[in-house]
């Protein structure tokens, strides 16, 4: 369902399997970890050129995003930097600014159409927070920016894949993927 159907919400797909196939209870439905783990083997199989040259495509595209925002500290994280990047996920940045408007102004500035998007994260403890961001789509694909304060880049979001924190990665490191 995540490869095929596009769906980016681990939760939403176990749900969506679990009455297709009429299955009852959360513990018998895999961990999120065990999906990813099945996404990536699935992409291996079945589509690994195509798969290699998405992933390439949406890191070079978050690279040039990342430049165009680099006063905000941007970080990229999700699937594109876990690999896993299916048909329909987007790019997910993180920004670092105290006022979520300083970013829309950069936005409008580089004539870039964006709507109002928010993501509820959790944070170490249970927390979960409601963190600001922007939506906006470049040649078809879809870019979801969230807005962290300043002093958010030491405290990353907790994965929902494992639980822990989520690995984020400055323009530098990602163009170090590339080599």
């Amino acid at each position: 369902m995540i490869v095929e159907h596009g769906i980016r919400d681990y939760g939403q797909a176990k749900r969506k399997a679990a009455e297709q196939f009429r299955v009852g209870g959360a513990s018998a439905l895999p961990s999120n970890a065990e999906i990813e783990s099945r996404v990536l083997e699935h992409q291996r199989l079945f589509e690994p050129k195509l798969q290699e040259q998405r992933l390439r495509m949406l890191r070079l595209m978050a690279a040039d995003i990342m430049e165009i925002l680099s006063s905000f500290n941007p970080r990229l994280t999700g699937s594109v930097l876990r690999g896993t990047a299916a048909i329909n996920s987007g790019i997910e940045l993180h920004l670092f600014c105290d006022t979520p408007e300083s970013v829309a102004t950069a936005l409008k500035k580089n004539r870039l159409v964006f709507r109002d998007y928010s993501h509820r994260y959790r944070f170490k403890g249970s927390q979960w927070i409601l963190v600001p961001g922007f939506k906006f789509q470049i040649n078809g694909e879809e870019i979801c920016i969230l807005v962290f304060p300043e002093l958010g880049i030491r405290q990353a979001p907790l994965s929902p894949v494992d639980q822990r924190p989520m690995k984020r990665v400055s323009r530098e490191r990602l163009l170090a993927l590339f080599e």
